[in-house]
């Protein structure tokens, strides 16, 4: 029998420390995708780009027949595991 899928909430910063979005994680393990679906309270103007340092931080891609952003290794970081 398979474990139930852990949904839980972080916050995702560029390496500049820029706040870029809060994202509703499911199962564990490092982000390195995310869907678009899933991102909550985004602060970004263009999709992918920190509105900071406008350095690229993710791809546009679709993952299972659902759209979403291929993170870029060593572009973000993440604080937080709320709920």
């Amino acid at each position: 029998m398979s474990k139930p899928n852990r949904i839980y909430t972080i916050d995702v910063y560029c390496i500049c420390r820029q706040y870029l979005f809060r994202y509703r994680k499911e199962g564990g393990g490092h982000l390195v995708k995310c869907f678009k679906s899933n991102i909550d309270k985004d602060e970004t103007r263009k999709e992918g780009t920190c509105p900071s340092c406008e350095v690229p931080f993710a791809k546009d891609t679709v993952i299972k027949n659902r759209p979403a952003l291929q993170i870029i290794k060593g572009r973000v970081f993440v604080r937080g595991h709320h709920g």
